[in-house]
């Protein structure tokens, strides 16, 4: 029990006193730029699953009745 309670208090002590917290602007650019990001994959994403599906399609109707 003992290692338990040593393990948090020093958990906690390393949160306060060695952890640098990133300032509110920080924050916010870090933000933006991951929603930026995520926006970006997601609309290159959904460009390839589109052009693939249109090959596909074009593919299966080559084939098909």
């Amino acid at each position: 029990m003992n290692k338990i309670t040593t393990y948090f208090r020093e958990s906690y002590k390393e949160l306060l006193e060695k952890v640098t917290w990133p300032t509110w602007p920080q924050l916010q650019s870090s933000t933006i730029i991951v929603l930026v990001a995520t926006l970006l994959i997601t609309l290159l994403v959904w460009i390839m699953d589109f052009v693939s599906s249109s090959i596909l399609h074009f593919v299966y109707s080559l084939f098909g009745k």
